[in-house]
């Protein structure tokens, strides 16, 4: 069951803007380390299954993860050698919109080394810069 909303106001929505950097969801709030986004991106549903899964696999389900972002955006494609016109095309999938500074995911109960490497293996899943964070001891 891939992830997406269970119901939206519209079926189908705008492009929007990704300009600008993350208001909300920069610092790791969950967890103990986390991996934050550096670049702007629309992150689809797959690619944050697939982090989701390289990082469980290399904890071998150790500690805990949380994912803090979900795709809310529709995405629409028309079909192949379609000629312009004819409105809109049909939702093809949903996407998370990515800004910079956006906490992507965190883990906790794991030592240092091992998450780490846990985020690297995700990052490899994205077309966009990431970096490894450690949790503030003061916050």
């Amino acid at each position: 069951m891939p992830l997406m909303p269970k119901r939206t106001k519209f079926r189908k929505s705008h492009r929007g803007s990704r300009s600008g950097n993350a208001q909300r969801g920069t610092s790791v709030a969950f967890g103990d380390f986390g991996l934050q986004c550096l670049g702007r991106a629309w992150m689809s549903n797959r690619q944050i299954e697939a982090c989701r899964i390289a990082i469980n696999r290399f904890l071998k389900r150790k500690g805990k993860v949380w994912i803090r972002i979900f795709p809310h955006k529709s995405i629409t494609r028309r079909p192949p050698e379609t000629r312009m016109g004819k409105g809109k095309g049909a939702v093809d999938g949903w996407v998370a919109v990515i800004r910079p500074g956006t906490m992507l995911f965190e883990v906790a109960g794991v030592p240092e080394s091992q998450a780490r490497e846990a985020m690297r293996l995700a990052s490899y899943k994205l077309g966009f810069p990431t970096r490894f964070v450690v949790r503030n001891p003061h916050s």
